[in-house]
């Protein structure tokens, strides 16, 4: 008789939803973006900031090469530079091995 006034109670499976997990995808575009942010974004200013500095090189520049070494530039190409590293000292290195633009007078400080 106790079927008259009760239903028959089923265990229902907990949806995904239900348990308090996020999403896989949400977690995955989550650390996209954060990895974009983190990593991607950072390096593509630093490149471009570095080739807008490349374009800009002219003639009695003040600059240091990736190996450390200290120079002006006495000559600007397409691809190379070469720059005075001495007196009746003068050296042709690649474009993308210059490092940084120095301030004028810092040869001279030293």
């Amino acid at each position: 008789m106790m079927s008259l006034f009760f239903s028959d109670a089923y265990a229902q499976a907990a949806t995904p939803d239900s348990q308090g997990g996020m999403d896989p995808l949400v977690l995955i575009a989550i650390f996209a973006v954060v990895f974009y942010f983190a990593l991607i974004y950072p390096q593509s200013k630093r490149t471009k900031e570095h080739t807008k500095m490349l374009g800009a090189l002219l003639k009695g520049d003040e600059v240091v090469t990736n190996g450390g070494v200290l120079g002006k530039i006495v000559d600007v190409g397409e691809n190379f530079v070469r720059i005075e590293v001495a007196d009746s000292t003068q050296v042709w290195i690649q474009k993308q091995a210059i490092a940084s633009l120095m301030p004028k007078g810092t040869i001279k400080s030293l």
